[in-house]
């Protein structure tokens, strides 16, 4: 049973070359296929992980959960996910990519449709928590297809473009959860989301391809002729899990200032998606579908900067930590705004909302990019899903953490704590300013 299922999910083989006038027809078509069924997949994955916060309170007032108890679902399945990420990427990175994502999509579906019908604190728990491990077969997948489809001198601007898939994503999430349930009742914000995941798990079963020689064409670095640094001979070798694991993340001291750096980074951007909406409808006065917009507004604000400033890394030559850095710093000003507009001026908060979004999302995606840029294609996934992991540890502090800080002292120190997230991501960002793939 368990050889069957591995060999259904291995890799496609290879296939004979097809000829120059073909290669040169087809690869813009591929690598428009992969680009498109990675993008709407994980924008689906979003509506499916994302959709418990901005309607948290209600549930809580439905079922009498304690925002502790809350907070102990967002912490769950952050823990969950950090595991899933990297142990799903080390498998991702020996598995067909669109086997792998559809049936995460199915997965996550099922779960959320369970989550709906449930009404038990514990089943909650674990459900979420099982939606966790699952939500990490989406971007390791993704990861990998397309580090196979674009090379690395144009890495930074085509991930600055798939990386909107987050923000579209998780501004729709909020919209679509609150809207919802609004209208049905909360479970809808869970039942809504899993038909929509259902769909497109046909959809990308049918559309993602593995790598360009499973379909007849030469690898993305002889296509364009653009090799990463010290590896034109070995590209396209493949890693033992030894290799993937150990010699490309464990001994990379670059992954591990990635990583912890993306722990904080993931502190800053979840706090505002975990706990925003709950925090404007406390203390700013916002209904419902006030704090599901507030979602949409952080979200949506970080496309425009996203596409920017992947394409500006690449002109700086890979500079995604010296980018990163200049990111984060409004952002601390942006927190302080929030700390101290008082209640009735919502549409300032939306505004520092939007700022946050603007400036935290190419952080979140440069990353990504730089840990690729430091290790293997052939270990994209592992490296993305163990700087995943330290992201998804920095979601567990700040879900369970604001929930204590803010309920036994005051949304006040909440933020403060926010605040000194942000200041130790300035600290560490400054030893990657002059990394680079070519330095």
């Amino acid at each position: 049973m368990y050889k069957s299922i591995r060999q259904w999910f291995s890799p496609a083989p290879a296939i004979p070359q097809k000829s120059e006038k073909e290669i040169q027809t087809l690869y813009p078509k591929y690598r428009f296929r992969v680009l498109e069924s990675t993008f709407i997949g994980y924008t689906v994955y979003y509506l499916t992980r994302n959709n418990f916060s901005p309607v948290s309170k209600e549930i809580g007032e439905a079922l009498s959960y304690s925002k502790s108890e809350i907070g102990d679902i967002l912490a769950v399945t952050a823990i969950t996910y950090g595991i899933g990420k990297f142990f799903m990427g080390a498998l991702s990175d020996r598995s067909n990519p669109k086997k792998f994502m559809a049936v995460g999509l199915f997965l996550t579906a099922i779960l959320n449709f369970s989550f709906g019908f449930a009404n038990h604190y514990w089943v909650h728990l674990f459900l979420w928590g099982a939606n966790g491990l699952v939500q990490g077969m989406g971007w390791p997948p993704s990861g990998r297809s397309l580090g196979h489809w674009y090379s690395v001198g144009e890495r930074g601007t085509t991930f600055a473009f798939w990386n909107i898939a987050h923000n579209i994503g998780g501004g729709l999430v909020g919209v679509v959860a609150s809207h919802s349930a609004a209208k049905y009742g909360w479970q809808y914000a869970f039942f809504i989301p899993g038909f929509i995941a259902l769909i497109e798990a046909y959809l990308v079963y049918k559309r993602l391809v593995d790598t360009p020689q499973s379909v007849g064409l030469p690898p993305i670095e002889v296509y364009r002729n653009d090799y990463p640094p010290e590896e034109k001979e070995d590209h396209e070798k493949e890693l033992t899990t030894k290799q993937l694991i150990v010699e490309q993340v464990l001994l990379n001291k670059y992954i591990w200032l990635f990583a912890i750096i993306n722990f904080f980074v993931y502190i800053i951007r979840y706090s505002l998606i975990d706990w925003g909406p709950t925090y404007l409808k406390e203390t700013k006065g916002a209904d419902i579908l006030g704090g599901g917009y507030s979602t949409l507004i952080l979200e949506f604000g970080g496309i425009g900067s996203t596409l920017l400033m992947g394409w500006v890394s690449d002109r700086l030559g890979g500079r995604r930590g010296m980018v990163s850095l200049l990111c984060i710093i409004p952002i601390f000003f942006a927190f302080v705004g929030i700390m101290v507009n008082p209640p009735g001026n919502i549409w300032i908060d939306y505004v520092l909302f939007g700022m946050i979004g603007l400036f935290i999302y190419p952080p979140v995606m440069l990353l990504g990019v730089a840990g690729m840029d430091f290790t293997s294609k052939k270990a994209v996934g592992t490296a993305a899903g163990f700087i995943g992991l330290f992201g998804s540890l920095g979601r567990t502090t700040q879900g369970k953490g604001l929930a204590l800080l803010s309920t036994h002292y005051s949304w006040d120190v909440a933020i403060g704590a926010i605040l000194v997230s942000t200041l130790i991501a300035i600290f560490l960002l400054i030893f990657s300013w002059n990394l680079r793939p070519r330095g």
